[in-house]
């Protein structure tokens, strides 16, 4: 789950928890939308929490460079 999918789970979960005042018969929105706020507040801390661990993976140790050239040939030949 991205950032952008997590923000917009929570968009949606605050519009029905807080928003929303119409009425579904077996379905408490409220209770949905509070579900939809957790599940995304866990899906942006693990994409945040990926996101930090990759940057750090990134940076490497510079390597020595090693370059062979061919052996003296002497230019009087």
């Amino acid at each position: 789950m991205g950032l952008g999918t997590s923000i917009f789970l929570i968009a949606v979960g605050a519009i029905l928890r807080f928003a929303v005042t119409a009425t579904v018969s077996g379905i408490s929105l409220a209770t949905v939308g509070t579900i939809l706020i957790i599940v995304g507040i866990i899906g942006l801390l693990i994409s945040l929490f990926y996101i930090m661990s990759a940057d750090r993976r990134a940076v490497a140790a510079p390597r020595e460079r090693v370059v062979e050239r061919d052996p003296y040939v002497d230019p009087r030949l």
